[in-house]
């Protein structure tokens, strides 16, 4: 083989690695992307749970005190940090503990107040049913916004794994993305096959 044979054959490995290198970093942004979108999505998400909560509170369904629990943990939820910016969001960092501790304890407050089934059964045939509904879908939808962002929080884990991945240093300076693990578990009488 002569030189020129030889420089050929490495040119043309230099350039399918090259090719290989472009779309393994592309893959890579992409999912980094789709882990910011799922947490803008599921910051919002809990937002408007924490906003049904409160209007339940204000609806005068509840006894006082469970209404002034219910509202407090909503505030705590609220004030605890949601993602104002798509630059926190590319932080990839979760919620944080301090917010995942504030939606835990509204998820507590919730399944006490409502985990009764006759209290959630009379709630739902009172008055208050299409606040009790409203606060049900907003509880589904922030338990699915979830779901999601942790199923796109393990793929980009998955790609950053990958042996070529780590070689080239394809994920850059992004920091590993992390879930969100909280307690988001509904009552019975508000999921969505029980009501």
């Amino acid at each position: 083989m002569s030189w020129s044979e030889t420089a050929l054959v490495a040119l043309v490995v230099l350039a399918v690695a090259l090719v290989l290198a472009w779309r393994g970093a592309s893959r890579l942004d992409r999912l980094h992307r789709k882990v910011a979108a799922s947490r803008i999505a599921l910051d919002a998400q809990l937002v408007r749970r924490a906003s049904a909560a409160v209007e339940l509170a204000a609806s005068g369904a509840l006894d006082p005190a469970s209404a002034v629990l219910v509202a407090d943990a909503a505030y705590a939820a609220s004030d605890a940090g949601p993602v104002t910016s798509p630059a926190a969001a590319l932080q990839m960092d979760g919620l944080g503990a301090d917010r995942e501790r504030a939606e835990s304890g509204l998820t507590a407050t919730l399944r006490e107040v409502l985990g009764a089934p006759e209290t959630a059964d009379e709630l739902l045939a009172g008055s208050s049913s299409e606040v009790v509904a409203a606060l049900g879908d907003a509880w589904y939808r922030a338990t699915l916004a979830r779901r999601f962002h942790n199923e796109a929080v393990a793929q980009a884990r998955r790609v950053r794994r990958l042996w070529y991945v780590r070689l080239l240093r394809l994920a850059g300076r992004a920091p590993m993305p992390r879930t969100v693990e909280l307690d988001d578990v509904l009552p019975h009488a508000l999921e969505p096959t029980a009501g």
